[in-house]
């Protein structure tokens, strides 16, 4: 994979207007950023949000917005094909063709549909298409309830082994406190780690209509510098704000740096990619041996267990005072759990989560 690679996301409040419809003449602005920094030698992949927004824009007549998830999905339906004509005419102006690519869940925790989609956009890659990466809200309900793009982008950035991501939206970047309640609240321009201080000064969507927020934007760049991506969050309405993200340009943003220790492209679809259907509780003894000597979780370490999860499955390991301490795929499933095979976990099946 290459080095120069990044992965843009563009929030909801920043590709529609006012009146819910797409602004495009963000789109132009950010179309010509990806180009330049195309030109600089990068490669792009463009995860953009607004589907839902720009289709209740086109049908609701001035109603207030659903809330239900079938009328969600029917008006995503209505608004995707707006968005991507939207972005396409956005980039032909500089003669740069877009292809479209739509994911769910399944894509990214079926490892079979994950590598799948990483073949679908190196071949875009190959042929000079520019993707256009959303969630797949038509089909997918999930997403729509609790789901966002920032989390999608991320997932993406580790899809393709990108070394960036940045993550364009309607504030400067991650501010000491709620401007909206804080007036004196000033930029953060770098993080070097994660600590409950950090998470606290995320706040709900100051938009109103996007799914994701300043919590969804840490959560996915805590999520993306587990996997050795450095990450940004950047003002979409501001000149060039991918380039000026990517060149580091001074007091411009928050970047979120790697954490040592990268994991493996494998091991972050495990930590990241899977949704965990069960849990195990081990002791004291299993802790150590897991943490300290890098060994495989074995059953005689396992106190309980829960869940409904079946061999190859990915569950969350607790430790004895309930925290969770790592995640990993199972070798037997719940039903024959005390009969099943020795090794619960195999190491190599397994991330440590303990110091994040």
């Amino acid at each position: 994979m290459t080095t120069r690679s990044v992965v843009v996301k563009v929030g909801t409040s920043s590709v529609t207007n006012a009146s819910g419809g797409v602004d495009h003449d963000v789109l132009a602005s950010i179309a010509a950023d990806v180009v330049e920094a195309m030109n600089d030698g990068w490669e792009v992949v463009v995860v953009t949000s607004g589907a839902i927004t720009a289709g209740w824009a086109e049908v609701g007549r001035g109603q207030p917005r659903p809330r239900d998830a079938v009328s969600l999905q029917a008006v995503s339906a209505v608004g995707q094909p707006l968005l991507m004509a939207a972005w396409r005419e956005a980039f032909a102006r500089a003669g740069v063709p877009v292809g479209q690519v739509l994911l769910a869940p399944l894509d990214f925790s079926h490892r079979g549909q994950y590598l799948h989609a990483r073949s679908t956009l190196a071949t875009l890659k190959t042929l000079g298409v520019v993707p256009i990466v959303n969630e797949n809200d038509a089909v997918a309900d999930a997403e729509i309830r609790f789901g966002d793009n920032d989390r999608i982008a991320a997932l993406v950035a580790n899809l393709v082994g990108a070394s960036h991501l940045v993550l364009l939206t309607d504030t400067e970047g991650l501010l000491t406190a709620d401007p909206r309640l804080d007036p004196q609240a000033t930029l953060i321009d770098e993080v070097r780690a994660f600590d409950a201080t950090l998470l606290s000064l995320a706040g709900s969507s100051s938009s109103g209509v996007g799914s994701g927020g300043m919590a969804s934007k840490l959560a996915a760049a805590h999520m993306a510098t587990w996997s050795g991506v450095t990450t940004v969050i950047a003002p979409a309405r501001a000149t060039t704000p991918l380039v000026a993200s990517l060149r580091e340009t001074p007091g411009f943003g928050t970047t979120f740096r790697p954490r040592p220790g990268k994991l493996s492209a494998r091991k972050a679809w495990i930590a990241f990619a899977v949704a965990s259907t069960g849990t195990l509780t081990i002791n004291q003894g299993a802790m150590q041996a897991l943490e300290h000597h890098g060994r495989s979780l074995l059953r005689v370490g396992v106190v309980s267990h829960a869940g409904h999860f079946v061999d190859g499955d990915a569950v969350d390991v607790l430790g004895p005072e309930n925290q969770v301490v790592a995640k990993g795929l199972v070798r037997v499933s719940a039903e024959a759990f005390d009969d099943g095979d020795d090794v619960v976990i195999h190491r190599d099946d397994l991330v440590l989560l303990r110091h994040s």
